[in-house]
């Protein structure tokens, strides 16, 4: 339970954790730690589901913006050696100043009919980095000649990607994908030193 000293987190974040259904007693206990007095301006919520071995492992991603601060929450439900149900829950605290690109792509449908019904929004996300984990991408290297069977040795590229939160209006929900893409572009403009709205 969320404790009596911490402010209360703003009920439209509440809500959204509460209709996910997972653990949001603990979730909104976790955010409100890291949020302390802080204001928000604004949050996202990603539920997620994947199938592992073990069966469907559900994971909660609660993105909270201030004025000075991005948290990044996860809770994960996992199973203990006795096969009791568990979650661990992370927060991360990163200072806007921090914050590197702020990358929002879409993936658009019939993109020559854009901005008529025959046009649609397939996909989105937001790609965040700070530094924090880098990304090495190792392949074999190649030469221009088509019949060369030397070997080449490899070609590597590094990138920066802390973060990335994937949405489709399949998969989450067309309010979702535009809470994203509202989330997104508040971030960028407070972030990059121009406010929010």
């Amino acid at each position: 339970m969320t404790n009596a000293s911490q402010p209360a987190l703003p009920q439209p974040l509440r809500d959204r954790v509460d209709e996910c259904g997972f653990f949001p007693e603990l979730v909104e206990d976790s955010v409100s730690m890291a949020v302390g007095d802080e204001t928000v301006v604004d949050f996202l919520v990603q539920h997620e589901a994947t199938v592992g071995p073990e069966g469907i492992i559900r994971h909660l991603t609660v993105l909270v913006l201030t004025p000075g601060r991005l948290i990044v929450s996860h809770t994960d439900e996992e199973a203990d050696a006795r096969g009791r149900d568990s979650a661990v829950t992370t927060s991360e605290s990163v200072p806007l100043r921090l914050l590197g690109v702020i990358t929002l792509s879409r993936a658009v449908t019939h993109p020559e009919r854009y901005g008529t019904s025959d046009s649609a929004v397939s996909e989105t996300w937001l790609t965040l980095t700070w530094g924090a984990v880098r990304r090495l991408q190792v392949v074999p290297a190649h030469c221009g000649d088509p019949t060369c069977t030397a070997d080449h040795g490899f070609d590597g590229e590094t990138a920066g990607e802390d973060i990335m939160i994937r949405m489709s209006p399949a998969a989450d929900g067309a309010e979702n994908v535009r809470r994203l893409v509202e989330f997104s572009s508040t971030l960028q403009r407070l972030a990059h030193g121009q406010g929010a709205r």
